[in-house]
């Protein structure tokens, strides 16, 4: 995998959604999905970590997966270099934090 130094988010009411957005993710580009967060009332996000242009693609490619479902996209983001105290924030959303 190529340099991780950049986060890709994407935000939308209901399960089957988001697991067709991070399905589309994980295929489009060179990321790790790096898990998701159960946010509120059935809104979940979708966390990926890569470069700039690999989180790029990834969020435009699981926004579309949606989008062709029927499915609306609440929010979506690309953070480009971001501050490492992020980083405090986005550990709870790893896969193996969840699985306890």
């Amino acid at each position: 995998m190529a340099q991780k130094n950049a986060f890709g988010l994407i935000e939308i009411f209901g399960l089957a959604y988001i697991l067709q957005a991070a399905d589309a993710m994980g295929k489009a580009a060179d990321v790790d999905v790096v898990g998701y967060e159960n946010v509120a009332s059935g809104y979940i996000s979708v966390l990926a970590e890569g470069d700039v242009a690999a989180c790029r693609a990834a969020v435009d490619a699981g926004v579309k997966a949606v989008e062709e479902m029927g499915g609306q996209v609440y929010s979506a983001v690309v953070i480009a270099n971001p501050h490492p105290a992020l980083r405090k924030i986005t550990e709870r959303y790893a896969i193996k934090q969840l699985l306890g």
